[in-house]
């Protein structure tokens, strides 16, 4: 897959790094680390500069991330409400539980959609669950403009910095991207554990 996404992005350059990153977005299993690392890289060699990678790049993340946004609408509370009266008593939910989810992304999604454009995996996926929450456009627009431009700035400094040894840095992010994984599982985990806790006392 590397060697197919890099080919992609000497041979059409700027509008590469774009198709890319946006799929990448929607398709969280691309590795973002490849592009934006191969493409600092491409910086010290081609007629492409940073900034030009860095903006490219924040593009492709904002439209993937509508994508996806767009998704979470189809998604809506008011046919959660008729999936969980169809399907609740299997899943063990109730509206009450969609509802107190709901207030939770209301009352700290900002901030959530804003960190978690710097967690591999979630980082795309967060958009999801915002446009469930009919998150306000623009405020979500702005934040993962903001993240994103963040996670795309370093990685591709990263990739110009170290040259033809771009490839280390997407070894330690594999590295980091693993130490997120296991994380989310024990968190994962964790609030599994303590819904049953939960339950079990209002029982």
């Amino acid at each position: 897959m590397e060697n197919w996404m890099t080919e992609l992005m000497s041979q059409f350059g700027y509008f590469g790094v774009f198709l890319l990153i946006m799929v990448e977005n929607v398709f969280p299993p691309i590795p973002s680390e490849v592009i934006l690392t191969f493409g600092g890289f491409m910086t010290t060699y081609s007629d492409m500069t940073r900034m030009g990678v860095i903006i490219a790049a924040t593009a492709g993340s904002v439209i993937g991330a509508m994508i996806l946004y767009s998704v979470g609408m189809l998604l809506d509370v008011t046919r959660l409400e008729k999936i969980v009266d169809r399907w609740g008593g299997m899943l063990r939910l109730t509206r009450k539980d969609i509802y107190r989810a709901d207030a939770w992304f209301d009352k700290y999604g900002s901030l959530t959609v804003l960190f978690c454009r710097l967690v591999p995996l979630i980082r795309s996926l967060i958009s999801i669950p915002a446009g469930m929450a009919n998150m306000n456009f623009l405020l979500f627009i702005l934040l993962t403009t903001v993240g994103s431009l963040i996670w795309n700035t370093a990685l591709v400094f990263l990739g110009a910095a170290v040259g033809d040894n771009w490839q280390l840095i997407v070894h330690y992010m594999d590295i980091y991207s693993n130490i997120v994984y296991v994380l989310l599982a024990i968190g994962g985990i964790a609030v599994c554990f303590w819904i049953i806790r939960f339950r079990r006392k209002r029982v």
